[in-house]
């Protein structure tokens, strides 16, 4: 097991001026770790830091404050045990699905033969066996986002950091993609941390669901969620919103959020 921790982690932007006095806090005094084998979502109102958080944890950013580590090793920048997904796929037009998903293992050096292979196998775990050799103009929305998973996941990672991966697709499309990825982290076993807006996207996917509280971005609740066990022990998705635990849980996070940020307001 491999634990990602962030240790009383504070984070402030650079000042854009000089002599503009100390930038406000983005985030602040936060505790938190992610084990191999959890899936974390992370739920809060603009201005909470939720992608700021993602960012420190691939070491994108470096904290103001505190540390960030992997199992006790200080993160000093990106790494290969840290895999990101965006909402924008990021792939590269010019490769096909399957050298998009090996261009990782050949920066790394793996021979070819090896690369395909690897790239296959996840094509097929990915559910687009058929795919491999599709331009990524050919691919619809949701399959770009699979190839980009996939890629994520080349270098087997102990964690998936995922920013809004399912965001920009439509409505019917993301719901079959919040199954799907459900799916390939089980069979993957990474630890998942994951940025949603979506209150029902976190209680679907989450083992915990982490909500900041904003301006500056805190570490407001802890919720234990088991709604993607049922998930994927084979419950439908209309099954579990049908539920009345779901919807007590959906009404109390919604509540918790919005008194959260109007405390905020009040105090500002």
């Amino acid at each position: 097991m491999s634990i990602l921790s962030f240790h009383d982690v504070s984070l402030r932007y650079p000042a854009r001026q000089a002599g503009s006095g100390q930038p406000p806090l983005v985030l602040e005094r936060i505790n938190l770790s992610v084990e191999t084998g959890e899936f974390i979502v992370v739920i809060g109102r603009s201005g909470s830091g939720k992608t700021s958080l993602l960012n420190l944890a691939a070491g994108f950013l470096t904290p103001s404050n505190g540390r960030i580590a992997v199992d006790g090793a200080t993160i000093a920048g990106p790494g290969a045990d840290r895999a990101v997904v965006f909402q924008d796929d990021a792939l590269y037009p010019w490769l096909d699905a399957r050298d998009n998903i090996a261009f990782p293992l050949k920066l790394r050096g793996v021979r070819e033969k090896d690369r395909r292979v690897r790239a296959e196998e996840l094509l097929e775990l990915v559910g687009l066996a058929d795919a491999g050799r599709r331009r990524i103009s050919e691919l619809s929305g949701g399959m770009r986002q699979r190839v980009g998973i996939a890629r994520a996941l080349a270098s087997d990672p102990r964690f998936l950091l995922l920013d809004e991966p399912l965001g920009a697709l439509d409505a019917l499309t993301r719901a079959k993609m919040q199954g799907f990825l459900l799916d390939v982290w089980s069979k993957s076993r990474a630890g998942a941390l994951l940025i949603t807006h979506s209150i029902d996207e976190a209680l679907l996917l989450a083992s915990r669901v982490i909500v900041l509280s904003p301006n500056p971005g805190r570490l407001a609740a802890d919720i234990e969620t088991g709604f993607a066990a049922e998930l994927l022990a084979g419950a439908s998705v209309n099954q579990i919103k049908a539920s009345p635990l779901f919807k007590r849980m959906h009404d109390g996070l919604t509540n918790l959020i919005h008194s959260i940020s109007d405390e905020t307001e009040a105090a500002a």
